[in-house]
C-alpha cells in the first residue's frame, strides 16, 4: 500500500492556509454524523484538525467515512477551508478551519478500545498501564513527555554552555552499601558472582573528578530495589552533576541558574535568581520536615510557655522529660472545623507517633476573645496572653502536639500543617517555591543497631569546624550537605565530598566500618584518593520528580513513558516474569522452596 505522506501536522493549519491542498496523517479522535455530513477530528501529537466529508462527496469516500471508528489510523487528502463564524471552535488551535476530504486511506483499523482516549481519562491506573501505548496517545500524556524532553534538552544546553562534559558511567557495577537494596545481575562467566545496577553514579563521578574532568554531568538511569510509591519507582532518572575545586555556594549557585534556565525556556516562568536557604534545624522547628511546603506560611511555633500558663499535665510532662510543645495557628477556620474534622487531623498526627492533638478555638468576639473547646478548660482566663504570644485572633483554630521526644512533636504537627495546606487549598497551582535545606546532621543514631549511621552517605565532607570532635561528639556534627526542595518535595540532594583518605577512614570507623571492610567495599575509590584527589562536590536533581512538579502532577508515573505499578510490576509486558530453565542453568541459579 502506498502511503499518502503528510504535508502538514494536525496542529499546524490556520486561516491563512485557506485553499491549500494538504495531506494529514493521524488517528480518529472523535467522529460524528450530522445530516449526511461526517465530521472527523483527526489527531496527532501536534493537535487536532476537523476533517469533513460533505454530503455531496463521492460515494466511495462516503462509504469509507461510514466505516471509520475511534483510533483508526488514517491518511487524509483534502482542501483547507474556513469554518462559518457560527462553527468556529475557540478551544482548538485549528478551530477556524476544517479540511474538506477528497481522499481517505485507512492505514490500520482499531479494535474496540479498553478506555476512551481523552485529555484526562477516568480509567484505572492498572488499565492505563496495561494499555500504556494507548494511554500515551492522550494529549495530557503527550504534553507531559514533550515537557520531559524539553527539560532534558534545556539541562544539556545549560550545562554544556558552562563547559560541563556529558560522560557515561557503567550500568554493571560492584555492589556497594548505599542505603537501598541493589538490583543484582548474575554473571554467566563467573558463577556465584554478581553485578549490581547503580543506585546512582556516585562513586564513578567522584573518580571522574580524580581523573581531572572537573565538570561532569549525566542524565543517569538509577535503580533501587525498594517499595514503590507515587513519587518513587524501581528505576528512575537523575541529573547527575559533579564539580572540582568548589564550595557549597558554587554548587547551589549553579543549580539556581540551571533551574532558572529550565523553567524559562520550557514554561516561560521566571524564578528568583537565588533561592531561600533554611537550616535543617529551623526547617524541622518551623515546618516539621526537611522538605517543607512553602507555598503558604502558617509556621509552627514554640509552645513551651503553655506549660506555665495552664494546668494541662501532658504539656508539663513533655517539657520535664526534655521534649517540646509545638503550636500551630490556623487562621479563620474555627467554625469550619468540627470535633470530627479535628479528630481526623489527629489521626494524621498519630501516624507520626504523636500521642494526641491538643486544640482550642479562639471564640467570643473580636474585641474580647476567649478560648473554647478541646483543652481550653486548662487555660481559663489566659486567652489574652496565649493569643498575644501566638499571634492568634478571633476565629482561629489552635493546634498543639507535645511529646517527650522533641522530633516527634515537630514532625507530627508538621504533618498536620502539610495536610491543612492541601485541605484548605492554600497551595496555589502553577507556583513554584524553591528552598535550600542546609546544615544537615552528619550522623544519625540507629537505635535498632545501637550505632551511628551517616545521614546522607559516607563520602560527605563534615563541616571543617567539627573535624576535631568527630569521634567524641558525632551527634553535633553538621555535614556539608544540601537538599533542594520544591513545593514540599525533595528535588535534589548533594554534598561536598571527602577527598582526604585519612578523613575517610575516620568516617568509616565512626559508622562501624572496619578498615578492611572499607577496603573491600570501596577500595577502588579510597585507592584513587591517594593520587592527588581534588576537593569536589555535586548534586543530583531527580528528573522525573522535577517534570512531575512542573506538570502539576503528584505521581512520577504521569511523566514516565513506561512506569511500573505500585507493586513494581509492568501490567503491559508482564515483567518481572519467569525465564526458561536453560537460562537459569547457564547462570548457575537454583531456586529453593
Amino acid at each position: 500500500m502506498e502511503i499518502m505522506k503528510r504535508t502538514v501536522t494536525c496542529g499546524a493549519l490556520r486561516k491563512a492556509d485557506e485553499g491549500k491542498t494538504v495531506v494529514l496523517n493521524g488517528w480518529v479522535h472523535r467522529k460524528r454524523d450530522h445530516g449526511g455530513i461526517s465530521f472527523i477530528n483527526l489527531r496527532d501529537r501536534y493537535g487536532l484538525t476537523q476533517v469533513v466529508v460533505d454530503a455531496d462527496a463521492e460515494e466511495a469516500l462516503r462509504t469509507i467515512a461510514a466505516e471509520l471508528k475511534m483510533e483508526y489510523c488514517l491518511a487524509v487528502e483534502g482542501i483547507v477551508r474556513t469554518r462559518p463564524d457560527s462553527m468556529i471552535n475557540p478551544d482548538m488551535a485549528t478551530g477556524e478551519i476544517e479540511v474538506s476530504a477528497k481522499q481517505i486511506t485507512i492505514l490500520s483499523r482499531s479494535e474496540v478500545l479498553p478506555f476512551v482516549i481523552d485529555e484526562k481519562t477516568n480509567a484505572s491506573e492498572e488499565l492505563r498501564l496495561k494499555y500504556r501505548y494507548l494511554d500515551l496517545r492522550s494529549q495530557t500524556m503527550q504534553n507531559h513527555l514533550a515537557l520531559r524532553s524539553k527539560v532534558a534538552f534545556a539541562t544539556r544546553q545549560y550545562l554544556t554552555n558552562l563547559d560541563f562534559l556529558e560522560l557515561e558511567t557503567p550500568t554493571f557495577i560492584k555492589s556497594t552499601p548505599e542505603g537501598a537494596r541493589d538490583y543484582l545481575v548474575p554473571s554467566r562467566l563467573y558463577p556465584g558472582q554478581f553485578y549490581a545496577l547503580p543506585q546512582s553514579p556516585q562513586l564513578y563521578k567522584q573518580l571522574l573528578m580524580v581523573s581531572g574532568f572537573d565538570r561532569y554531568f549525566q542524565i543517569a538511569r538509577c535503580y533501587r530495589d525498594e517499595d514503590a510509591r507515587g513519587d518513587r519507582q524501581p528505576e528512575f532518572t537523575q541529573i547527575d552533576i559533579e564539580m572540582s575545586f568548589v564550595s557549597r555556594d558554587d554548587v547551589l549557585s549553579l543549580i539556581e541558574g540551571m533551574m532558572g534556565h529550565i523553567f524559562r525556556t520550557t514554561m516561560n516562568v521566571e524564578l528568583p535568581a537565588t533561592f531561600r536557604r533554611i537550616s535543617y534545624d529551623d526547617s524541622i522547628e518551623l515546618y516539621g520536615t526537611d522538605k517543607p511546603e512553602l507555598r503558604f506560611g502558617m509556621e509552627m511555633q514554640d509552645g513551651a510557655f503553655l506549660a506555665e500558663e495552664g494546668s494541662f499535665q501532658a504539656f508539663k510532662d513533655a517539657l520535664s522529660a526534655g521534649g517540646k510543645i509545638k503550636a500551630l495557628v490556623v487562621p479563620g477556620v474555627a467554625e469550619k472545623y468540627s470535633r470530627k474534622l479535628i479528630e481526623d487531623l489527629e489521626s494524621t498526627a498519630k501516624i507520626y507517633k504523636a500521642r494526641g492533638l491538643g486544640w482550642m478555638k479562639v471564640g467570643g468576639n473580636p474585641d474580647a476573645p476567649i478560648l473554647e473547646g478541646g483543652i481550653s478548660k486548662f487555660f481559663e482566663g489566659k486567652a489574652e496572653q496565649i493569643c498575644a504570644t501566638l499571634g492568634a485572633r478571633y476565629g482561629d483554630l489552635l493546634l498543639f502536639v507535645a511529646d517527650p521526644k522533641a522530633k516527634i512533636a515537630c514532625t507530627a504537627l508538621g504533618a498536620v500543617r502539610t495536610r491543612l495546606g492541601k485541605d484548605l487549598h492554600l497551595c496555589a497551582e502553577g507556583t513554584f517555591e524553591f528552598a535550600w535545606i542546609i546544615d544537615f546532621p552528619m550522623f544519625e543514631w540507629n537505635e535498632d543497631a545501637s550505632k551511628w549511621d551517616t545521614a546522607h552517605h559516607m563520602f560527605t565532607w563534615p563541616q571543617t569546624q567539627y573535624h576535631a570532635t568527630l569521634e567524641s561528639d558525632p551527634g553535633s556534627v553538621k555535614g556539608d550537605l544540601y537538599d533542594l526542595v520544591l513545593n514540599g518535595y525533595e528535588l535534589a540532594s548533594g554534598s561536598i565530598r571527602i577527598h582526604d583518605p585519612e578523613l575517610q577512614k575516620r568516617i568509616f570507623k565512626i559508622v562501624g566500618f572496619s578498615e578492611e571492610e572499607g577496603q573491600k567495599k570501596f577500595g577502588f575509590l579510597t585507592e584513587a584518593f591517594k593520587y592527588g584527589a581534588p576537593p569536589h562536590g555535586g548534586i543530583a536533581p531527580g528528573l522525573d520528580r522535577l517534570v512531575m512538579l512542573m506538570a502539576g502532577e503528584t505521581s512520577i508515573k504521569e511523566v514516565i513513558a513506561f512506569p511500573k505499578n505500585s507493586f513494581a510490576q509492568s501490567p503491559m509486558d508482564e515483567c518481572p516474569s519467569s525465564v526458561d530453565q536453560t537460562q537459569l542453568d547457564e547462570l548457575h541459579i537454583k531456586f529453593t522452596e
